[in-house]
């Protein structure tokens, strides 16, 4: 007995069996499990220590500032040339005078300017596994839907199911997707289409393009024109809503938006382009921006779009669906406005899906109308 004690331990089990003594199975039990989560607490530690040796600090940069960021923030700025740095420590660099323009000190409200040469301190950002890339299809598919391009913009005719940027869910919008097709040029998103939204999409090339466009937004300076599919037959073929527009985010993060008296004024104008049965195809034309806008007015009249999951008539959306209506029926076909002097007017023409859809609409609807007729004559 006393030779097997003074045996050297081997592994775990020796150590648990010399350090427990003589105690009981119960108590080396719990040692054991003890001893276990101190191991694993341990490893979390070390792997932990190993991935933050991993993190690399980027040098002193002189970034020299182009027209694409000719007037910006600099706070703005440096969020997206330093990606993944909190923007708290991005307000302390500035704070602490290490960003300089021109060799001063810069402030947040600091405006670059073409020609400036920017200086970065070295900031220690974790490594971040790249993301995959986007599918060479997809990429392919949004380039070839470039409609117009000059020096301080690039549009689209978005198609249906690509959203306009990335993010809830989504790993490439239309702005990763045109940056991953041209990665020498400097893109910004001017605007927003929802998901199943086709229809003109415009991103600057410039930051002059860029807010100049936005402004010109706001100062309400833009025509925004869709075409969209509303069920039933409104009374009039010319009317407008003016209904304010709540919006709120639900727990899933999910927007829904409603009309509310204390909600921001929104106004639409609707105007009939053709008539189909059970449905009436309209010219929206927005009179403010907000989100969601065309459809919640639309739904708010008794007269929701075709094929809108969210506002829109189930049934009548299951119904659709079966003659061939895979998606909303709402499309960007028309954008224009004045910039610097020049007149800017984009179109994208009703998709396909949709044209194919009205006919299907237009054959089956009088079919349906001619059976009426037949049921009351055979009395």
């Amino acid at each position: 007995m006393k030779g097997s004690r003074d045996r050297p331990p081997e592994g775990t089990g020796a150590i648990l069996a010399d350090v427990t003594g003589g105690h009981s199975t119960r108590s080396r039990l719990r040692w054991a499990e003890c001893s276990a989560r101190r191991v694993s607490y341990l490893s979390r530690f070390f792997s932990m220590q190993t991935a933050t040796s991993h993190d690399a600090p980027h040098g002193v940069r002189q970034v020299e500032i182009g027209p694409e960021r000719d007037g910006q923030r600099i706070d703005n700025a440096l969020v997206t040339l330093l990606k993944g740095v909190p923007k708290s420590m991005i307000y302390r660099l500035l704070r602490t005078g290490q960003v300089r323009v021109n060799g001063k000190r810069a402030k947040p409200d600091t405006r670059l300017a073409d020609g400036d040469t920017l200086r970065i301190p070295p900031v220690r950002v974790a490594e971040r596994p790249e993301g995959r890339a986007p599918a060479s299809g997809l990429v392919a598919s949004v380039a070839d839907s470039i409609i117009f391009e000059d020096k301080h913009f690039l549009v689209i005719d978005k198609p249906a199911g690509v959203a306009s940027h990335g993010g809830s869910g989504v790993s490439h919008g239309a702005i990763e997707l045109l940056r991953a097709a041209r990665p020498q040029e400097h893109l910004e998103l001017v605007h927003r289409l929802d998901r199943d939204t086709s229809g003109v999409l415009v991103f600057a090339r410039t930051r002059a393009g860029l807010t100049g466009l936005q402004a010109a937004i706001r100062a309400g300076e833009v025509t925004k024109q869709y075409l969209c599919l509303m069920l039933g037959h409104p009374s009039k073929a010319k009317f407008d809503v003016n209904a304010p527009l709540l919006k709120s985010v639900m727990q899933g993060g999910e927007r829904m938006v409603r009309v509310a008296d204390n909600g921001k004024p929104s106004l639409t104008f609707f105007r009939e382009m053709e008539q189909y049965p059970s449905a009436r195809l309209m010219q929206a034309t927005l009179g403010t921006g907000r989100t969601h806008q065309i459809r919640v007015h639309a739904a708010h009249i008794g007269h929701p779009l075709a094929g809108d999951p969210k506002y829109g008539d189930r049934e009548m959306n299951k119904r659709f669906r079966e003659m061939g209506l895979n998606r909303m029926f709402l499309h960007a076909s028309h954008m224009s406005f004045d910039l610097d002097g020049r007149a800017y007017s984009f179109s994208a023409p009703l998709p396909d899906d949709l044209k194919d859809f009205l006919d299907v609409l237009s054959v089956k609807g009088k079919r349906l109308l001619w059976m009426k007729e037949k049921s009351r004559t055979d009395f």
